[in-house]
């Protein structure tokens, strides 16, 4: 049976394309492309004077979706994976993006046509850009701290609800500047989810560990030390460390082994792009 197409318009895109085709009015959308692939194009618009990011997906076609699958990756097939996370993880209290417009038509996997757009978020700074200098300019130990403690609560609160994210970089947390964030007062948003995956009960164990080594893979180099690292597990797991030292062994051995590789990965990449 197929599904039924879906819409969803709030302002100010629900006044602006009243009399419109929303899809048509999506596509005619102009602004600064900052992604262009097959079958998903990215881009920041202004409206009203207020910034939004747009992502329009277009079918992938059958060969894609088989070329994925045969490679034991999870295609992306429109912008309904964003569309859910994002709605899962405000209902967990993760503060993530708002959506203010969504829409997904037609039936066939691989002629789907959808798009989301969400609010921009700004004035903020991704983690990864604010503790660059971390190695060379330590933060103040208690805004560390906070950081950590805030990252590893979201985590755990979006596994235990039933999202993975895929891609969870520090680059995809982004940290609110106005007012300057302090220990006592600071929020992080959690951005990029179109390859989230959304379920009920907690994200089974093998994407948990993923998105745990994504996050430890994308610290390596700003200056954590073990004792940082055990007051994050602690906060995620919400229990004492040492039982998640017993209890989580094979996942802190499966850490090391996978930040150490996806950094050789990382070195790999860039090197091959300095010789070219």
């Amino acid at each position: 049976m197929s599904r039924p197409d879906e819409l969803f318009l709030d302002e100010p895109f629900r006044t602006l394309w009243a009399r419109w085709d929303a899809f048509a009015a999506a596509r005619a959308l102009r602004g600064e492309v900052l992604r262009e692939l097959e079958g998903r194009r990215t881009l920041r618009t202004v409206v009203g004077g207020r910034g939004y990011y747009v992502k329009l997906h277009r079918g992938v076609g059958w060969g894609e979706i088989f070329k994925n699958l045969v490679t034991a990756r999870l295609p992306v097939l429109g912008a309904e994976h964003e569309w859910l996370a994002i709605r899962r993880l405000s209902e967990l209290g993760v503060d993530t993006m708002k959506a203010v417009a969504f829409g997904r038509r037609g039936s066939n996997p691989a002629k789907l046509e959808s798009f989301i757009i969400t609010e921009e978020l700004a004035p903020t700074v991704s983690l990864e850009d604010f503790c660059r200098d971390w190695p060379a300019n330590p933060p103040a130990p208690t805004l560390k701290r906070a950081l950590l403690a805030r990252v590893a609560a979201m985590t755990g609160r979006m596994h235990r609800g039933g999202v993975n994210h895929r891609d969870c970089y520090i680059c995809h947390f982004l940290l609110h500047t106005d007012p300057a964030p302090t220990p006592d007062a600071l929020r992080l948003s959690l951005i990029d989810l179109h390859r989230a995956q959304v379920r009920e009960g907690a994200a089974p164990r093998r994407w948990r560990d993923k998105d745990l080594a994504a996050l430890h893979f994308s610290s390596l180099e700003i200056g954590l030390t073990a004792r940082d690292r055990l007051r994050f597990l602690r906060a995620y797991f919400e229990r004492p460390l040492r039982e998640v030292l017993v209890t989580e062994a094979d996942l802190l051995a499966h850490l090391s082994r996978e930040g150490a590789r996806l950094m050789q990965r990382y070195k790999r990449k860039y090197a091959r792009g300095a010789l070219a």
